[in-house]
């Protein structure tokens, strides 16, 4: 049986959406919104209405029929901390995005929007390895700080697209891997799968790990809480420099790492230096991620969209090849992600998880 989706994926200027038949794509489109339109709304809860017409009024203008969808799917929002896998929506999985229990995000609207739209057709409505996914063991959440546990929260949906990608094309259950994630986008998080589970990964979203094109990375615990009571910067202003104006926007004024790699080519040591420290840092990760497996590695996944980049992907693989054979899928393509999870709950492959 063909099973037809749609995906939606909000994000804090857009909504992307897009129609699947199994895992072929008819049609994808991404809805910009204006400042002006979301500065009308006070909260993310309340763009709810609006987002929801906006993507009725593009699956009419494409002559779509919503009545022949047989389940919607909505990208994960900050919600209490979960293991990886396709979850059903849920009347706590729906306060849980509207309070958002973690914080506000654009993708809270993700699951209630493709919620509003399904329970009029009496159809199933999913999300998907929301960033929040945490599988890590007991031993990782230490800190050396009792207040300050370490939290997973990272890039779970293309991690684990990617990782079970590898599985399925090397003949073996995602279940039976030892792989090495690492993607790299606007930030940088690097996981350590084991058995299907993500037992250590940086908390990307807060910055922790490499510095990214917009992220600091792990900054100098000491320095930074010196700068913290500086009083040259407010609480935003400075997490700003964590998250946001971090990494290369800071030092090169670019969160495009191929406006690094052309300064490098016209010669700007600086540029040079920057994106060596880049390699340098990712590779590191690798290797401390690496004692994770004790060294029993079945391969380094490269991906995000950085790892459309040749030079970045060498110059990852010169430091770490020794560690284990290393694997590129570059890009993520999210929406794909997001209706693979929901065709394994639909064939069976897999049993839908329940929000608690």
């Amino acid at each position: 049986m063909a099973y037809k989706l749609l995906i939606i994926n909000p994000g804090s200027t857009s909504t992307k959406i897009g129609v699947y038949e199994d895992e072929k794509q008819l049609f994808e489109e991404t809805l910009r919104h204006s400042s002006e339109e979301i500065g009308k709304y006070d909260t993310i809860y309340s763009q709810l209405n609006f987002r929801k017409d906006v993507i009725l009024k593009v699956l009419k203008d494409n002559n779509f029929d919503i009545k022949t969808l047989n389940a919607i799917v909505g990208r994960g929002g900050m919600l209490k901390p979960m293991e990886g896998g396709t979850y059903s929506v849920n009347e706590a999985l729906l306060e849980d995005l509207k309070v958002g229990v973690q914080g506000q995000h654009a993708s809270n609207l993700g699951g209630i929007i493709a919620n509003e739209i399904a329970k009029e057709l009496k159809i199933p409505t999913f999300i998907v390895d929301p960033i929040v996914v945490d599988e890590l063991e007991d031993i990782a959440r230490i800190s050396g700080v009792p207040e300050l546990p370490r939290k997973s929260k990272f890039h779970a949906l293309n991690q684990k697209a990617v990782a079970k990608r590898y599985a399925k094309e090397n003949g073996k259950a995602y279940e039976d891997c030892r792989l090495l994630v690492v993607h790299m986008g606007g930030g940088v998080s690097v996981g350590a799968h084991i058995n299907g589970k993500v037992v250590d990964v940086n908390n990307a979203l807060d910055g922790e790990g490499p510095f990214s094109p917009e992220r600091a990375g792990s900054a100098p615990s000491g320095d930074l809480l010196k700068l913290c009571y500086s009083n040259k910067y407010s609480e935003k202003e400075l997490y700003s420099k964590i998250v946001g104006k971090g990494g290369c926007v800071a030092y090169l004024d670019t969160n495009d790492m191929r406006d690094v790699l052309k300064m490098t080519e016209e010669g700007n040591k600086e540029a040079e230096l920057v994106f060596n420290a880049f390699i340098y840092q990712v590779a590191k990760c690798i290797g401390e991620r690496a004692v994770t497996f004790r060294g029993k590695v079945d391969s380094i996944i490269l991906t995000g969209g950085i790892a459309y980049g040749q030079k970045v992907v060498e110059g990852i693989k010169s430091y770490v090849e020794w560690i284990a054979p290393v694997t590129v899928y570059p890009g993520e393509d999210e929406l794909l992600a997001l209706a693979q999870g929901a065709i394994r709950v639909l064939s069976g492959e897999e049993t839908a998880k329940e929000y608690k």
